[in-house]
């Protein structure tokens, strides 16, 4: 235990450096007091104390699961480490330590012929980018509305995962409506079985999007996770589970799971009762299409990998970026812009892989599987433990 307290702590004192860089910490109170009280630690000695960790680490009394887990996890933190003490590394190196995933070129024929799938379910004249954000428009849920929106569709969500998983008695969230962010929505874990979800508001947000969304945040995505590993894994003494850092292997298989949440709980019934739910507040929404269009797009997930590479590593500058995006990625000028800013953000520029990379272990590891997606909630997982992929989609 006292190896893993130097976990926490290690996790903790490097927060203190970078805004946001704990997403979560339900763990001990005293080792956040401690670390709040004293002084600020150097990143080197942060670093030094990340080496002592792995060395103590081979000769620690835990089972090889929870020691292989801890060992991603430290050496994660010791690359970001290094990156925020100075330390020049190629972004593929940066990304591969932070996450255990080695980022690979994605042809762009992948896109291509996404486009060629995405122009026949949204024929038309316009540039495809154009008739893609027509038809977000066309179910663009009110802004007077989204709370509600958001609250109906979560409400059946959360049954359909309490149906199909586990799901703690007393979990619940709050919702809120936020500004000038460089992401779409997070979830910040609270602990006691507690969220906030946190939505951006600066552009409209489709129908189908809020599906997405919800499920990725919250039912049976990111608060369900956390909910279930504290009330399943944090309970039983895994306590690790607690701290939650953004660059570390744990964010790789969070972001699988958030991409997957959707797929994991659809079935016809849900899909009725979303339909119904939303066309009360009157949200008139085609889910067979959404479906198609959301499939025919999932390679696209790998466009802002790709502008990355061509940023970090081909010496583009962040216009090249945004223009690959907003070609790549057939989307809007403004949409584009808003995944730049991801991808620019330090704490964010390697995390951008998490979602690509991530969706795609786990979509491989369930395999079409529900109950193997539940076992995600459950375990004490490692990137090593899904089935591997080499390259992209």
């Amino acid at each position: 235990m006292e190896l893993v307290e130097r976990y926490l702590t290690l996790g903790l004192r490097l927060g203190r450096h970078v805004d946001g860089l704990v997403d979560a910490y339900y763990g001990p109170p005293e080792l956040a007091t401690a670390v709040e009280r004293e002084g600020l630690r150097a990143a080197l000695d942060l670093a030094a104390d990340a080496e002592e960790l792995l060395t103590d680490l081979d000769s620690a009394d835990l089972d090889e699961q929870r020691r292989a887990w801890l060992h991603d996890q430290i050496i994660g933190i010791r690359t970001y480490v290094r990156v925020l003490a100075g330390e020049k590394l190629g972004y593929r190196d940066e990304v591969q330590g932070c996450y255990g995933v080695r980022l690979e070129r994605v042809p762009e024929g992948t896109f291509a012929r996404a486009h060629e799938r995405l122009e026949a379910l949204l024929p038309g004249q316009e540039v495809l980018a154009e008739r893609i954000e027509a038809w977000r428009e066309r179910t663009t849920v009110p802004g007077e509305k989204l709370a509600e929106a958001f609250d109906a569709v979560a409400a059946l969500m959360r049954e359909a995962t309490r149906r199909r998983f586990t799901l703690p008695e007393a979990e619940c969230f709050v919702l809120e409506l936020v500004r000038d962010e460089p992401w779409a929505a997070y979830n910040y874990y609270l602990g006691g079985l507690q969220s906030r979800i946190s939505v951006n508001v600066d552009r409209p947000i489709s129908a189908a999007f809020l599906i997405e969304l919800v499920a990725h945040e919250a039912y049976p995505g990111h608060h369900t996770e956390h909910a279930v590993k504290e009330e399943a894994l944090v309970a039983a003494g895994l306590v690790e589970e607690a701290l939650i850092v953004v660059p570390a292997p744990q964010s790789v298989v969070s972001e699988g799971i958030a991409e997957n949440a959707w797929e994991a709980v659809a079935d016809d019934g849900l899909r009725r009762a979303l339909v119904e739910a939303l066309a009360e507040l009157g949200i008139d929404y085609d889910m067979e299409t959404a479906e198609a269009i959301a499939e025919a797009a999932r390679d696209l997930r790998f466009v802002a990998s790709n502008a990355a590479l061509l940023l970090y590593e081909d010496g583009g500058t962040e216009e090249d970026a945004q223009a690959y995006i907003e070609r790549w990625a057939a989307t809007t000028p403004k949409r584009a812009a808003s995944s730049r800013r991801f991808i620019v953000d330090p704490l964010w520029r390697a995390y951008i892989s998490t979602y690509s990379y991530g969706g795609a272990l786990v979509r491989a590891h369930v395999g079409g599987r529900p109950e193997r997606f539940g076992q995600l909630l459950t375990r004490h997982l490692r990137v090593a433990d899904l089935l591997p992929i080499s390259s992209g989609p």
